[in-house]
């Protein structure tokens, strides 16, 4: 939309990604501390600007914080949709706290190997943690819904980025977000990878993708019956 997204990156992440493109906020440190008050100003500015939603980049660790800048911005008048934007490294007892506050989660879902997960974001139980999160996000606001102006509103939006040599394992991703998810989910299918940080480190993630590879991830998608989002 004509207002764009209200983004709110918190420095740091639960991940450990070896390849991470934002890693001076996510690993590095880099960042202004903010009181609560002065985050549910910056939502109401956000909004007063014309944005169309809050989106919290990274907001995992900040759970608690969060949550008490957007009641108190609530009370102040904030009336958009709040976007949970995170990598899918996630616990469910957390996201259902969330009910009732997020209006748009929009997770990663990285791997679906345990051995990549653990190699390349020190995390090789991803895969199990992120089908659980993503399982309790689509039972909260269900598929995405997009306004008459193509905005979304509500639901659910997973994001799905390609690696080279199909390190990420796309299939099992894409059948799990088909078949025990839904196939009206919208799904992001992502070609901006590029070696970044300490990719460089390691000769298997030392490339882009090529335009096969990310083709073949979206014949795939469209195999198992998804038909809404992709892109690059």
């Amino acid at each position: 939309g004509v207002g764009g997204s209200g983004t709110i990156f918190l420095t740091g992440c639960n991940l450990g990604c070896v390849y991470c493109q934002n890693y001076d906020i996510s690993h590095l440190g880099h960042g202004s501390p903010v009181s609560v008050e002065e985050l549910s100003r910056g939502m109401m500015h956000l909004q007063n600007m014309g944005c169309h939603n809050i989106n919290l980049v990274t907001p995992t660790h900040f759970i608690p914080q969060l949550v008490k800048g957007i009641r108190m911005a609530i009370e102040r008048g904030l009336r958009l949709p709040v976007v949970y934007n995170c990598g899918g490294y996630e616990s469910v007892s957390t996201i259902r706290l969330l009910e009732g506050i997020i209006g748009i989660y929009m997770p990663d879902m990285k791997y679906s190997d345990r051995q990549g997960a653990g190699r390349y974001s020190n995390a090789s139980d991803y895969f199990d943690r992120c089908r659980e999160a993503v399982r309790e996000m689509h039972r909260q606001v269900g598929d995405l819904n997009l306004d008459s102006r193509g905005i979304a509103r509500r639901g659910l939006l997973i994001r799905h980025l390609i690696l080279p040599n199909d390190l990420a394992g796309s299939r099992e991703i894409l059948r799990f977000i088909a078949e025990e998810i839904s196939k009206d989910s919208y799904v992001n299918i992502m070609f901006q990878y590029r070696p970044m940080f300490k990719a460089a480190e390691y000769e298997e993630l030392n490339r882009r993708p090529s335009l096969d590879e990310y083709r073949e991830a979206i014949a795939m998608a469209q195999d198992f019956g998804l038909h809404r989002g992709f892109g690059r």
